[in-house]
């Protein structure tokens, strides 16, 4: 039987590493961005991280029980297949995990008691899924890096 992502990905004696891995796949992802927009996530990116250092962790820490969640069921159904390559595995439906993925997120900015940070997640929600599909194999690189 398989260990669900959220008991093998939220062990607290692993959590940072997990945190730290999926900041580092964003930190990735950024970097690897290119041409104009590319150059507007970077610099936004690098301003945000300016004024706090750590928020990237900061919210990956928080989000993590739902990301890890949203892909338990993934997760069931590529260890039930044999395994392999996870991040593969993801990107082969892409479509299908970054709707997943991108639920957690939609209903954080929902539930907020913020309108600035509702209005300005919605201002990016429509490339959001273009660029958390392109991360997929990092994502399930980083997961199946701890998961087990």
């Amino acid at each position: 039987m398989t260990t669900p992502l959220t008991t093998s990905l939220l062990d607290e004696a692993r959590r940072p590493a997990v945190v730290a891995d999926f900041a580092s796949v964003v930190d990735a992802e950024v970097k690897d961005k290119g041409g104009l927009s590319g150059a507007t996530i970077k610099t936004a990116y690098a301003a945000v991280k300016k004024v706090s250092p750590s928020v990237i962790e900061s919210a990956l820490g928080k989000l993590l029980p739902d990301f890890a969640a949203s892909l338990d069921p993934f997760w069931s159904d590529f260890t039930a297949q044999g395994g392999g390559d996870f991040g593969d595995y993801l990107s082969g439906r892409g479509d299908e995990v970054g709707d997943a993925l991108l639920a957690v997120t939609d209903r954080k900015a929902e539930s907020t008691t913020q309108p600035a940070l509702r209005k300005a997640y919605q201002s990016l929600r429509g490339k959001a899924k273009d660029n958390v599909v392109a991360a997929l194999p990092r994502v399930g690189a980083a997961v199946q890096k701890h998961a087990g």
